[in-house]
């Protein structure tokens, strides 16, 4: 499913398409899914789960929250560039599909963001509102698939990192973790 749609969008897409491509039979597709529909849902938890995942091993739980924030964007940009198919899925098809898909991966990530800042169960102060920055962040992830460089996507580190941070690090470590994150400091050192 992740590969057709790539290859030719959510509506183009075949049940034909999906079972060549994943050299199994109708009948073992039909096993697992209703239709092309939830077989696309199922694929679109899948890549969801994938830079969850990807996002939240990047880091350890006693860094600060700043260097945790700027290692999850770069380990989730880098996995969206690696599988070009995965990002078109998250990125456009799933919203062309679904509108709603925007709300999950809101509720997906923002939250996440929001832990990192909490101090001892105490909610981080809002320095701006994290669906701001979340729809800034999905532009400018979209904007280079549309232009077809999905490869290009690490390259958007720098402002990604500054709009992951600054909802709940405000400004100045924003600033900070953009900085570091454009001089290439490697995602597993620390700031300073």
């Amino acid at each position: 499913m992740i590969e057709s749609c790539a290859a030719k969008t959510y509506a183009a897409t075949t049940i034909t398409d999906i079972v060549a491509g994943a050299r199994i039979s109708r009948t073992t597709f039909y096993k697992q899914f209703d239709d092309k529909r939830e077989c696309f849902d199922a694929a679109v938890a899948h890549c969801l789960d994938l830079l969850r995942e990807a996002g939240g091993t990047a880091h350890t739980p006693d860094e600060p929250p700043g260097d945790a924030v700027r290692k999850a964007c770069a380990a989730v940009l880098e996995a969206m560039a690696d599988r070009p198919g995965l990002a078109q899925l998250m990125a456009v098809d799933a919203i062309a599909v679904d509108p709603a898909a925007v709300e999950r991966y809101r509720a997906a990530t923002i939250p996440a963001l929001e832990a990192l800042w909490a101090d001892d169960g105490v909610a981080p102060v809002r320095h701006l509102d994290p669906r701001l920055a979340f729809g800034q962040a999905q532009v400018l992830i979209l904007n280079e698939l549309a232009t077809g460089r999905p490869d290009r996507l690490p390259e958007l580190l720098p402002e990604l990192v500054y709009l992951a941070v600054s909802p709940f690090g405000g400004h100045g470590e924003a600033i900070k973790q953009a900085g570091l994150a454009r001089q290439g400091v490697p995602s597993g050192a620390p700031s300073r």
